[in-house]
């Protein structure tokens, strides 16, 4: 499907024009949004628009990662948007030249379509052009990284107090799934952030001028996810361990309880093993009390080896 609006030198806004119309007309400013094009409309970015095939190229594989391109009369931009955990990437391209911006993505965009909404219902366009319709559409993208951040935290803490007492091994599923969630965010905030960098202090992007405090908020919200991002992959490397330590405390304290208890049992398996032998001549088994005496002696080196332990505290 595709969207088209433009501005013209009244300061009016015209939506759903002809692409023909559009390229040939003399407008203010113009924006074309791909909305899950077809392999026609696809086709308009050939002709009448022009693009470079490497450019258009881009545009048909799904997830590149976030870059630019700079073309003669204009600029390419392939960004990417967050949905959901687990995680879902997006690809958004944008083509940005002095008085137009087009946007082309195989999926819905939230992003794109509150941008579109604010401008049919805006009523002065003065300050709208293709590079801050260009801005919008970024920052929305940065903002709705946040959620995604917040609720990875709100799913460490849930993790690491355990309030519903679930088993350690169902926590460390989730403590991985959470960590391959924090992994592909990065994979997008620091590409992203780069390539605000790159628009920030690239001499030959001239279309933003004027306009490097917006794009400079982005790329500060892009320094500070990538922080929290970080310090969260540590949080999930300290649980890990913690759990793991913890994991092998217990370990230990039961195979310390075993062997507690096998030490025991050793003497008393010694003399019923001595007396279990079936020789004729041994005295003790025609003794009248030898079997009393027997059970007597296996209670007290029992209670004797236990009190002994208890008072080294291998029982704690």
């Amino acid at each position: 499907m595709l969207r088209t609006m433009a501005v013209d030198q009244q300061n009016q806004l015209i939506k759903d024009i002809e692409i023909e119309k559009l390229v040939n007309g003399e407008y203010h400013w113009y924006w074309v949004d791909f909305h899950q094009p077809t392999e026609e409309e696809s086709n308009y970015l050939r002709t009448p628009f022009s693009f470079h095939p490497l450019a258009i190229e881009d545009c048909m594989h799904h997830l590149q990662r976030p870059k630019l391109d700079y073309y003669d009369g204009y600029t390419f931009f392939v960004t990417q948007t967050l949905n959901s955990i687990p995680t879902r990437k997006e690809e958004v391209d944008f083509f940005l030249g002095k008085n137009f911006i087009i946007t082309f993505h195989h999926q819905p965009s939230s992003e794109i379509d509150d941008v579109w909404k604010r401008l049919v219902h805006s009523e002065n366009f003065e300050k709208w052009d293709a590079s801050h319709v260009f801005y919008s559409v970024l920052d929305n993208m940065v903002d709705n990284y946040f959620p995604l951040v917040y609720q990875i935290e709100d799913m460490l803490n849930e993790i690491d107090d355990n309030s519903k007492r679930r088993s350690m091994e169902d926590l460390l599923e989730d403590l991985f799934e959470t960590r391959h969630s924090l992994l592909s965010l990065r994979h997008t905030v620091t590409p992203m952030r780069d390539l605000l960098y790159r628009i920030l202090n690239s001499q030959r992007e001239t279309y933003i001028k004027g306009k490097t405090e917006y794009f400079s908020d982005i790329h500060d919200h892009l320094l500070k996810l990538t922080e929290m991002i970080e310090a969260n992959r540590e949080l999930t490397t300290d649980i890990r361990d913690s759990y793991i330590s913890l994991n092998s405390h217990q370990t230990n304290h039961v195979m310390k309880v075993l062997t507690v208890i096998t030490t025991i049992f050793m003497p008393i398996t010694f003399i019923a093993g001595l007396y279990g032998m079936n020789f004729r001549y041994m005295p003790e088994l025609t003794w009248k009390y030898g079997y009393l005496w027997a059970l007597i002696i296996m209670a007290l080196i029992t209670i004797g080896m236990s009190l002994w332990f208890k008072k080294k505290g291998w029982f704690k």
